[in-house]
């Protein structure tokens, strides 16, 4: 099977997965209080291309590795105009994540800056990362699907790197950045990436429901 086949695949299993593991609630961890925000950029530009696979001669996937917070880095993985976005101490480790597998049935795509929620100590323990996530139902003049935007909460830590939480931007308004540092806070420190289920935190919208679809 060629190799482009094999990574859709991967990533429609993923969206599945993704969609089959989420709940509008939430989940047991362990709160952090005093928690503070730390920003950096990762820009496509920016960023090292470490992997790269062609079909007809264009980029159909892709994976990059950022700098992130001190000595952490962020990896990008994008397939079919589908990303995935893990965190770690060298980028292999960051793409053995469960988080560089996580992507949704629709087109998308991560903002360039990142978020990092430290604990007291300046350790940190989540991201939080504005997404893009076409609509196939709402289409523009120019025919192609309007994108609805959204932000993810992922826990940070070796071998338990993984969503935690989605926020709908729209739905949540101005909001929306307090609702998804709250659900860091409370979430994601001692998040288990294998039964835990991704919370909607806040108020449900459109982006969030296509993020649990599937398709």
């Amino acid at each position: 099977m060629p190799l482009a086949s094999i990574l859709l695949r991967t990533f429609a299993a993923s969206a599945a997965f993704v969609a089959a593991t989420a709940q509008i609630g939430s989940s047991s961890a362990q709160p952090v209080d005093g928690a503070t925000s730390a920003y950096t950029q990762a820009p496509d530009k920016g960023c090292k291309v470490i992997a790269r696979t062609k079909v007809d001669g264009d980029d159909y996937s892709s994976t990059r590795v950022c700098k992130g917070y001190k000595d952490l880095l962020v990896t990008k993985g994008d397939t079919d105009l589908r990303s995935a976005v893990s965190v770690g101490r060298t980028a292999k480790a960051a793409q053995n994540e469960p988080a560089a597998l996580q992507t949704f049935g629709a087109f998308n795509a991560p903002a360039d800056t990142v978020e990092w929620r430290l604990d007291k100590s300046g350790k940190p323990f989540a991201i939080i990362q504005r997404w893009s996530i076409a609509d196939n139902e709402d289409v523009g003049k120019d025919d192609r699907p309007k994108s609805k935007y959204f932000l993810i909460v992922t826990r940070i830590a070796p071998g338990a790197t993984c969503h935690v939480a989605y926020i709908d931007s729209q739905a949540n308004g101005q909001g929306a950045n307090s609702v998804a540092r709250k659900a860091a806070d409370d979430l994601a420190a001692g998040f288990d990436c294998k039964k835990g289920k991704i919370t909607i935190a806040g108020k449900p919208g459109r982006a969030t429901k296509l993020a649990l679809s599937a398709d």
